[in-house]
């Protein structure tokens, strides 16, 4: 199976130009594509992951991936899926978040010294130097108004407007795929299903400038937007998105993402994300239609995708975690998997060596009055550490502390809080 027929089987092709061209042209050569990314943030997002691996995949498959990032383009803002103008960042802010993007891609990507080996370039190098006479007359002159105004990224801005600015994007864009086209040997452009448009505008560019009766070899192929059967956005959740730096979401809440994935889901995640055989994914397949209860599929894709952007020592406490939450080791826990794994709950900061657990309750808002404290004891509502309390005089003291710096009080089934020992 060649890269394209298992890009179709796992449904990761959108669009492509020239099929039969593209396919030919892979199975002939060893070719060098590329893709770009643009730092919005100080962090990639799970939301980029597709491309990432795309990249990733053709490399495994023997062709030569560069990823771009667009220090440069970042500057000015993609309009490509977007209904508002994005904000403007300074400059010096933008080349700090293209250093961090730059250390995530090479988790995925095995970027080498060798000049025939996959790179990472950074479009702020050339677009930095030209100057604006360069651009309209070098760019702008081979596109026309009415051309760039029927790409989708323009057009459906058209009614609540687009500044010139964000109007030029697909320009520079274009300048990348060229510039690639003439000094890298850059034959295919991949991206999101929102960068046809500029993908096309790009292989546009490339055929305007060649020598008259030059062959040009130039394609491009976008990967379809993922969506969830539940109608909720992709890589979002109640907390945010899902970043790839560990920093702004946790190994553990990574994992909790995929291991979450609903039924409807599992299968397509496997096949999108994850490198397993084909064959292995038709058995997970029928796991999730026989045994969906055990989500078999899920802690494999989970374990996969959590292996894959943060390491296998990164799994295994994201896992060490998973397991202490839902079968009451608690105890097991260190003090970092506890900051981690309950970082998001309220925390009340316990000064004394021990303090009896009624006052407890009430002072660190866990229970409404002492009453009520009473009454969540004495009805097997408290548990400490994940062990019920029903103790009325019980105080809460060293022995109750997790790696001698927290203990975990939950009440009820599912409201926890954190005592931290300070």
């Amino acid at each position: 199976m060649n890269i394209i027929e298992d890009l179709r089987a796992r449904d990761l092709i959108n669009q492509m130009t020239d099929d039969e061209g593209l396919e030919n042209h892979l199975n002939e050569s060893r070719v060098t594509l590329y893709c770009g990314f643009d730092p919005t943030a100080d962090s990639l997002h799970i939301g980029h992951l597709l491309p990432i691996l795309m990249l990733k995949r053709f490399q495994e498959a023997g062709h030569r991936p560069i990823a771009l990032v667009g220090g440069g383009t970042g500057l000015i803002g993609d309009p490509s899926g977007r209904n508002e103008e994005r904000q403007l960042n300074e400059e010096n802010v933008v080349q700090e978040w293209v250093k961090n993007i730059e250390d995530q891609l090479s988790r995925f990507i095995d970027f080498t010294d060798d000049q025939k080996g996959a790179k990472v370039v950074n479009n702020y190098d050339w677009l930095s130097k030209m100057s604006i006479i360069d651009l309209l007359r070098d760019v702008g002159k081979h596109f026309s108004v009415n051309y760039m105004l029927a790409k989708d990224s323009v057009e459906s801005r058209i009614e609540n407007g687009i500044s010139y600015t964000e109007f030029t994007y697909m320009l520079l864009q274009s300048l990348d795929f060229l510039r690639l086209n003439q000094e890298e040997d850059v034959s295919l452009q991949i991206g999101g299903s929102d960068q046809w448009g500029n993908i096309t505008a790009g292989l546009e560019l490339i055929r305007r400038t060649s020598q008259e009766g030059e062959e040009v070899k130039a394609y491009g192929l976008t990967v379809p937007l993922i969506t969830k059967a539940d109608g909720s956005k992709f890589g979002k959740t109640a907390g945010g998105a899902i970043w790839l730096d560990e920093k702004k979401t946790s190994p553990y809440e990574f994992y909790q993402f995929w291991v979450n994935a609903d039924d409807r889901d599992v299968v397509k995640f496997l096949k999108s994300f994850t490198f397993l055989p084909l064959e292995e994914i038709d058995e997970l397949a029928k796991e999730v239609e026989e045994r969906p209860e055990q989500r078999v599929a899920q802690r494999r894709l989970a374990e996969e995708m959590t292996k894959m952007v943060h390491g296998e020592e990164a799994l295994n406490q994201a896992q060490r975690i998973t397991h202490a939450l839902f079968n009451g080791d608690i105890k097991e826990l260190t003090k970092e998997e506890v900051e981690v794994g309950f970082k998001d709950v309220p925390t009340f900061e316990l000064e004394e060596s021990e303090k009896g657990l009624i006052d407890l309750l009430v002072e660190a808002n866990i229970s409404s009055s002492k009453r009520q404290a009473r009454e969540d004891i004495s009805n097997g509502a408290i548990y400490i550490n994940d062990e019920r309390q029903q103790d009325l005089k019980y105080f809460i003291d060293e022995n109750d502390r997790i790696d001698d710096a927290f203990t975990i009080i939950r009440r009820g089934k599912k409201k926890y809080f954190l005592i931290k020992h300070v």
